[in-house]
């Protein structure tokens, strides 16, 4: 599964961080309650995404960003797809011809 890449080094997440009124450690509890599983986002990978040094992180799994963008979308209207990059097409989704396979 791909990755998604938070958009302008996780401005748009800090943005809507803040419109929440959300510290790092009150996005993580807020994904604990948005998960179904219960289990949400870690404070660490929180900050990774939100932070702008050495530590920061740009992408993320589809799961960390779905449950981080529904965790603020309970309090703002920050859709997933002006916090992450959605990437352009799947490659598991691209038919490939008999061609394709033979080159290499």
């Amino acid at each position: 599964m791909p990755k998604l890449h938070r958009k302008s080094d996780g401005q748009p997440l800090r943005d809507a961080m803040q419109a929440a009124g959300l510290s790092i450690t009150g996005l993580a509890d807020a994904t604990r309650r948005a998960d179904p599983k219960g289990k949400g986002v870690s404070s660490s990978t929180v900050g990774r995404l939100v932070g702008r040094g050495k530590t920061s992180r740009d992408s993320c799994d589809w799961r960390t960003a779905w449950v981080i963008a529904e965790a603020l979308h309970e309090r703002t209207p920050a859709p997933l797809q002006d916090l992450f990059a959605m990437p352009s097409h799947l490659t598991v989704t691209v038919e490939r011809s008999s061609r394709d396979a033979e080159e290499g």
